[in-house]
């Protein structure tokens, strides 16, 4: 994912906040009110108490004057309340429509992007990136205006009162802008740093707790430890030199305004003890100053936020601006009924430019017809069976499916076309109901039980906790590898397809199970046009036709007793498969006995 220009980031992300300008333009509003008023209560403070009600002992005109603070500071507390309640919902309702808008950039992006980059970098842009964006937009830039508000309006009142001592105030304005311009160039690549750092190690703490029992079973702890604690070392370095940065700069931006302070009330002093300037004034002018330094200061504060929040926006923005690899092309139309017939013609496919996966396949597979892919490992099979939904697009030639180049319908009626079962399929935390209907919105109770007696599933789901209300935990755990299969199967039969797609679905279960599961899958076939990736004899012998596939060629096609006596590739796997099931004969054989 390539770097967003830092500036044009930032252009961005006010972007964000067009669809609540009106909200903001109301916090502003309130801010500008929150620091009239706090103008305005300096003003009273300076003139009416002091050069009024005090030097000429006018009891009536003090009271009357705290009345008008005591109100003035009630209307800033309710100005203040407003602001924060606004720029909070703002803040939340931004956090909001990013994290949608990245997630729905997720999942549209291509199985070739989740092949290029880790779960947990992507999980740290959708939480901690997103969470500093929202704090910047919600409040930091509030603060910005209100703060940018407060140094122009004090200091048009300090002129008002003594344009000479306004002028000492604001020399200190060119030295706060070198250091604030030099802080933020420094700060902005290594905050940047820091954040792909904290997603590193949300990479290796989602990769542990996805991989616990892998870690557990090799008695990996403490290795793992020891890569966690390195990451984490990483983040703390990288921290720190942010901390060294921030504490070497903030101090002196802290401490340029308190020379123009000390200046203010050298000379100031000075005009008051010659008689060029009232007491009240005097004072009026030292907490402007106040106010006019709060927010100077303050300035290294705001730079490194929005610093960190650019930082954050860069990373989001990469995987929003994410090229979609697989997308419909213009003018796609959706792909028309039939019974399934698929042809892949001179079909060749590269992962990488210059490493070819797949070399000019040339297929017909007849509607209805069931094709057994079998060769080595590494020879395509996987590959191929993904052009057809498009989970890849071919590098060369070109895929059909009853006639329609699959380039040429929309994703979402190719794929509701076709039904693929994989080796490991995915079940998610749901209900066993809501994993048989994921893909067939508004398929009822019956269709359900229907499709589930079809896999073979509806018995031991009947036989669970609550049966097909049962919540299964996360990616099937508490199913067997055979359970997990037959729902996977009762899933794909649920959408109809007219191409069913088997990705080795029986290689990791045992032979009681695959004939269960072999059961349900001869009773999904019918009527389907089927491409099956199997290594066992049992699952080839549901095809009624095999292609061998070598180093990404055809190698070979026809029935069993044909590629017997003309495949060496086909009579090597065969012979193979003979001894396996040989030795498992002869391991129950054994059990049996004993």
């Amino acid at each position: 994912m390539s770097a967003v220009p830092y500036r044009a980031t930032f252009v961005r992300l006010l972007g964000f906040l067009r669809p609540y300008r009106v909200g903001l333009a109301v916090s502003i509003v309130l801010a500008v009110g929150s620091q009239a008023a706090q103008i305005a209560l300096v003003w009273l403070t300076g003139r009416n108490v002091i050069d009024g009600a005090l030097i000429h002992h006018d009891r009536h005109r003090l009271w009357l004057t705290v009345g008008e603070i005591v109100a003035l500071g009630f209307a800033r507390a309710v100005f203040m309340l407003g602001r924060r309640l606004l720029s909070g919902k703002q803040a939340l309702d931004v956090e909001m429509d990013m994290r949608s808008h990245l997630y729905a950039r997720l999942v549209r992006l291509s199985y070739g992007f989740y092949d290029r980059h880790q779960t947990g970098q992507l999980m740290s842009r959708a939480t901690v990136d997103l969470q500093g964006v929202r704090f910047f937009l919600g409040y930091g830039l509030i603060f910005f205006f209100q703060n940018v508000l407060t140094v122009v309006s004090v200091t048009v009142v300090l002129f008002f009162f003594q344009w000479e001592l306004a002028l000492i105030a604001l020399a200190i304005t060119p030295p706060l802008v070198v250091l604030a311009y030099r802080y933020s160039h420094i700060a902005h690549p290594t905050l940047r740093d820091v954040q792909q750092r904290l997603a590193d190690v949300a990479t290796v703490a989602e990769e542990n707790i996805v991989g616990v029992h892998v870690v557990k079973a090799f008695a990996q702890e403490p290795a793992e430890e020891a890569k966690f604690e390195y990451r984490s070392e990483l983040v703390f370095d990288q921290t720190l030199k942010v901390n060294r940065q921030r504490a070497t700069y903030v101090p002196l931006i802290s401490f340029v305004p308190l020379l123009a302070q000390a200046f203010v009330l050298l000379i100031g002093a000075r005009m008051v003890a010659r008689g060029d300037l009232t007491p009240g004034s005097f004072s009026a002018i030292f907490l402007y100053l106040g106010m006019l330094v709060t927010p100077l200061r303050s300035l290294g504060m705001w730079i490194g936020q929005a610093q960190r929040a650019t930082a954050s926006g860069e990373r989001i923005f990469q995987v929003i601006d994410e090229p979609e690899e697989i997308a419909d092309r213009p003018g796609a139309t959706p792909l028309e009924p039939g019974p399934g017939r698929v042809r892949f013609e001179h079909v060749s496919f590269e992962y990488l430019p210059g490493r070819p996966v797949l070399q000019d396949i040339d297929l017909d597979i007849t509607a209805g017809r069931t094709v057994a892919l079998i060769g080595n490992t590494g020879s395509g099979k996987t590959t191929l069976t993904s052009l057809v939904p498009r989970f890849y697009d071919a590098t060369a030639g070109r895929i059909t499916v009853d006639g329609q180049d699959v380039r040429d319908v929309t994703l979402i009626s190719l794929r509701s076309a076709i039904g693929v079962i994989a080796q490991d399929p995915f079940l998610f935390s749901a209900t066993v109901r809501e994993n048989i209907a994921f893909g067939s919105a508004g398929i009822s109770d019956g269709e359900v039980e229907r499709v589930s007696r079809l896999a073979q599933a509806h018995e031991f789901v009947e036989r669970l906790p609550q049966g097909y209300d049962t919540v299964i935990g996360e990616r099937g755990i508490t199913l067997s590898g055979g359970q997990r299969q037959r729902i996977a199967i009762a899933r794909a039969l649920a959408v109809d397809p007219r191409v069913l797609i088997l990705d080795d679905a029986t290689a990791s279960v045992d032979a009681t199970t695959e004939a269960q599961i072999r059961t349900g899958l001869r009773t999904a076939m019918e009527g389907r046009t089927t491409l099956i990736i199997a290594h066992r004899l049992s699952t080839i012998a549901l095809a009624d036709e095999i292609v061998v596939l070598a180093d990404g060629r055809v190698a070979a096609r026809g029935t069993h007793d044909e590629l017997v006596g003309t495949s060496e590739v086909y009579r090597e796997i065969y012979e193979h498969g003979l001894l396996e099931r040989q030795f498992a004969d002869a391991v129950e054989a054994r059990a049996d006995v004993a």
